[in-house]
């Protein structure tokens, strides 16, 4: 099965915490039980640059549902515009599966916000 699509809206310099929950066609939640799951964003699909890697957690494995988190110190130093990302789970076989994907708009910042070269522009 294809992974589930979906956008993420990320404001510069702001936590960030979303709840996503795992499920069949019919709306039960896969059982997370034993699996990890990671999730990470670039530029494009062909970047080897990993611009966000989100803290991820298994918040209820019986119900599905995952949380992606990233501080906001770690947000402010995230370019403004579009990147890419996906979630993947990982059984305890070690079988990885591509579970969501999609697009990040950054929304850029004012306060705290800093270029990674570590000045103001």
């Amino acid at each position: 099965m294809p992974a589930a699509y979906a956008d993420i809206y990320l404001d510069q310099g702001s936590t960030f915490n979303s709840q996503t929950t795992l499920a069949d066609l019919y709306g039960n939640g896969y059982n997370l039980t034993g699996f990890t799951v990671a999730a990470q964003a670039k530029k494009s699909y062909y970047s080897s640059n990993v611009f966000i890697n989100f803290t991820t957690t298994i918040v209820d494995a019986n119900n599905g549902i995952i949380q992606l988190s990233l501080s906001a110190a770690n947000s402010a130093n995230v370019p403004a515009g579009k990147l890419v990302y996906d979630i993947t789970v990982k059984n305890s076989a070690n079988v990885i599966t591509r579970v969501v994907e999609g697009q990040i708009f950054v929304n850029p910042g004012v306060t705290g916000v800093t270029t990674s070269y570590g000045s103001e522009v």
